[in-house]
């Protein structure tokens, strides 16, 4: 090959490179039945009785339900599973690597992402 016609097959090569790399990853959706298990966890959060730890500060329920419904939002083709979304949105702060936790009635603290995952152990059990 010439060398004036390898300076432009290598710059299309990288032109085409960078139009894939601007255009992003492809979007998906999950599938019907991950999309109704993780609504029903985001509803499970809101409408709990829990405190809800933030780095280091306490939410409301619908507060920590919103900002998990902003960060599925952000993840959405990211998320094929369930417990993909309890991993990217509900285990800990992008921030500061914190983990997320809630707080129950006696004082106790436990991870959300545990909490999460047995509640959505039971609701799968449920609805088999």
């Amino acid at each position: 090959m010439k060398p004036h016609n390898l300076h432009i097959a290598r710059a299309t090569g990288i032109a085409f490179a960078v139009l894939l790399l601007a255009a992003g990853p492809a979007s998906s959706q999950p599938s019907a039945p991950v999309e109704q298990a993780i609504q029903h966890l985001v509803a499970y959060v809101s409408g709990s009785d829990l405190r809800f730890v933030r780095n280091a500060r306490e939410y409301t329920p619908p507060e920590a339900a919103a900002h998990m419904e902003k960060k599925y939002r952000h993840f959405r083709a990211d998320i094929v599973t369930a417990e993909d979304f309890i991993e990217l949105c509900a285990t800990q702060s992008l921030l500061s690597g914190k983990p997320y936790l809630v707080i129950d009635r006696q004082g106790r603290q436990h991870r959300s992402s545990d909490w999460l995952r047995a509640e959505l152990a039971v609701w799968q059990a449920r609805s088999q």
